[in-house]
């Protein structure tokens, strides 16, 4: 938590107040003349507005079923030209795969070796994206993947 002081023109208080809620979890305003009376002085606690991670069933209630993305990841890698690089989408789809399988499986042995697939796919996207969250790697690939779905 931190706090913020804004000096601002009276008119522009409201605006300044709801851009600065929209930014983050803001806390009560204090509202103060300046000495000289022709601005305002806006005090409030402010913390970082937490990320969203939905769940597992959030993130892939809209998902193909896990036999169509198989086979789009498969394809996909199969039919790069060569020399070319996979795109963002395969990393995204294949981390979001192997998540789906990992949340899937019975066997305790499986569900171990498909977490860490899971993980280290997740980690691939996180470096495609260059991304500086500092999360649970698979929860990153269900908010993107989520919010790809919602964007195609």
């Amino acid at each position: 938590m931190f706090e913020i002081r804004v000096i601002c023109d009276p008119d522009d208080t409201d605006q300044v107040t709801t851009a600065l809620s929209g930014a983050f979890t803001t806390g009560t305003v204090r509202q103060y003349a300046t000495r000289d009376g022709k601005h305002e002085r806006l005090y409030l606690t402010a913390d970082l507005r937490a990320e969203r991670w939905p769940t597992p069933e959030e993130a892939y209630a809209l998902a193909p079923s896990i036999i169509s993305e198989v086979g789009w990841t498969a394809g996909t890698a199969a039919d790069k030209p060569f020399g070319k690089g996979l795109g963002r989408e395969f990393w995204l789809r294949k981390a979001a795969l192997l998540d789906r399988i990992a949340l899937g499986d019975e066997s305790e042995r499986v569900r171990t070796d498909a977490a860490e697939m899971a993980t280290a796919a997740a980690c691939r996207l996180m470096d495609t994206d260059d991304t500086t969250v500092i999360c649970d790697p698979r929860a990153y690939v269900r908010q993107q993947y989520e919010r790809w779905l919602k964007q195609k």
